[in-house]
């Protein structure tokens, strides 16, 4: 088992396309959009730009640096934000997920693209994985993921922040989804002013 999880999610962003794992209707859970791309093996990359609306383009491992000064990025997890995993010696090219889920301080809800390391779990979809944050300070800088094929955390995965989407462009496809029930304000009350994003803070390199 050790081994397994020593080698788990090697090809992450390398290049069986099925949605695996069903939407749960849970609370703490986002509405996911289907994917609309054709392709028999999907990557990454074009799965959390069109779930996300975060319009960045290029390899997993510039999305952080391309989104400085075009999207706000921080540490803290919000709905539909793009995860930014840092390329280390088995994540070469990075990774990008989607936050489909926020149950805690330290554990969310990551649907993401060709996160796996055989044939079988390459390309494919994975929608609500757990993810959990294991860095010192909760600062989401280290992350382990709950793989369905394995049933159990696997290694740690170092990472930049989160890139939160600008609802205000073109084509963002999480506003086709329906919005998650929540308790309506009394009609006298306006709704609270969301918290602001720790836009200009970059992750913590710990490995």
């Amino acid at each position: 088992m050790a081994a397994l999880l020593g080698l788990l999610l090697l090809g992450a962003c390398s290049s069986g396309p099925a949605d695996v794992g069903a939407p749960v209707a849970a609370n703490g859970l986002f509405p996911v959009p289907a994917y609309t791309g054709g392709e028999s093996f999907v990557w990454c990359v074009p799965y959390a730009r069109e779930i996300s609306g975060v319009r960045i383009r290029g390899d997993a491992d510039t999305w952080w640096g391309q989104a400085a000064g075009r999207y706000a990025r921080g540490r803290r997890p919000a709905p539909y934000a793009v995860l930014a995993l840092k390329p280390d010696r088995r994540l070469s090219g990075g990774h990008v997920g989607v936050v489909t889920g926020i149950l805690g301080p330290r554990e969310i809800r990551v649907s993401h693209a060709n996160w796996g390391w055989t044939a079988a779990t390459r390309g494919r979809v994975y929608t609500h994985m757990p993810a959990i944050d294991v860095s010192p300070d909760n600062d989401w800088s280290r992350v382990r993921f709950k793989h369905p094929a394995v049933g159990a955390f696997g290694r740690v995965y170092p990472a930049h922040g989160f890139i939160y989407p600008d609802d205000t462009g073109p084509d963002v496809r999480v506003a086709e989804a329906p919005a998650p029930a929540t308790t309506p304000a009394p009609a006298t009350t306006p709704a609270p002013a969301a918290p602001p994003l720790d836009a200009r803070t970059a992750m913590q390199q710990v490995f």
